[in-house]
């Protein structure tokens, strides 16, 4: 299958919100919610596309010619490359009901598995979401990561008890979901969590937690003291923060705050293995990536994502070998330019 059948296919069957543009970039969807579009003006979900763009890789063919080792170790699991399929929720209203959150989840936890790499998954209201997604886990034997809201801690020690139960490798927790309207109303309210109560929702949990969502040196610094493992550069795809700085504008000072301490991965508009090359010269340990895996899902089920994986994979191990980096390690950043 080939990219371009993927996002012809899916064209025709996400509803009248996303494009499944050849380039992802928020433009054409920008302040469209529902819909994968981003708050208010649009304005995060473009930048974070642009700055990666504005970033350039150093061509060094003048080394050895040795083949590039795309894996990552993470928490004790390899995986054939250094990026994740990002979470996702509610996709039955923001592209179309051809999938639900559950249906969703099952084609892209088993896909991302049977690839080498691991998906996150989404949470929801409805408790049927974290069991599918879980469930859809637990037959990977544990490949993924349920990526739980930040609820009151009632409604996290339920789902964390569904996490357990799946052998995931990892939880995570998106905290800057805490823009969504559907936590700001709940009773009692679910959203920011201090730095205190993010050390006792982690007393919960042996596994690795991952706090997705930092965007700032002192978040970073905060979501470590509490006892995170890893965070996530993120800052939800510019869909709750109009005017928020891209990922790829602080993601070398919140690398060079953490210094090796604890795991770093980012999200936010990457498009391309030179983008996630470009991610892991910065800082980074790995990326998510999360709408264009939606069209892939969309467009192809399995074979889309399979063929997705394939394409930025390729990309990745393409700029390293032209860059002079045989492996992830060897990625740094006098290999860009910024």
């Amino acid at each position: 299958m080939k990219y371009e059948e993927i996002l012809k296919t899916a064209r025709n069957c996400m509803g009248p919100y996303c494009k499944a543009c050849s380039v992802c970039n928020g433009r054409a969807c920008r302040n469209q919610i529902p819909g994968p579009g981003a708050k208010g003006s649009g304005d995060t979900a473009i930048r974070n596309y642009q700055k990666w763009q504005e970033i350039r890789v150093n061509m060094d063919t003048l080394c050895e010619n040795l083949p590039a080792d795309t894996s990552l170790e993470l928490f004790g699991k390899t995986f054939r490359y250094p990026f994740f399929a990002g979470p996702a929720g509610a996709v039955n209203l923001h592209y179309s009901e051809k999938y639900t959150d559950v249906t969703y989840n099952e084609v892209l936890v088993s896909s991302c598995a049977d690839a080498g790499i691991a998906a996150f998954t989404g949470d929801g209201t409805n408790p049927e979401v974290m069991c599918a997604a879980t469930e859809a886990i637990r037959k990977t034997g544990g490949l993924g990561v349920p990526t739980v809201k930040p609820w009151n801690l009632q409604t996290i020690r339920e789902k964390f008890a569904q996490v357990h139960s799946c052998g995931a490798f990892a939880v995570a927790m998106d905290v800057d979901a805490a823009g969504l309207p559907f936590l700001k109303n709940m009773t009692p309210p679910a959203g920011r969590k201090s730095e205190q109560e993010l050390a006792e929702i982690m007393k919960e949990t042996n596994l690795p937690f991952i706090v997705k969502g930092v965007m700032t040196v002192r978040g970073a610094l905060k979501a470590k003291e509490a006892g995170a493992k890893a965070i996530v550069v993120s800052n939800h795809g510019g869909r709750v923060l109009d005017q928020c700085p891209s990922t790829a504008e602080v993601l070398k000072e919140i690398s060079d705050a953490v210094d090796g301490s604890m795991k770093i991965l980012v999200d936010g508009g990457i498009r391309s293995g030179a983008d996630v090359f470009k991610a892991l010269a910065l800082g980074a340990d790995g990326v998510l990536i999360c709408r264009p895996f939606v069209t892939a899902v969309y467009g192809g089920g399995s074979d889309g994502v399979r063929t997705y994986i394939d394409k930025i994979g390729s990309e990745l191990e393409d700029t390293m070998v032209m860059c002079g980096a045989d492996s992830l390690k060897k990625i740094t950043r006098e290999m860009i330019r910024f």
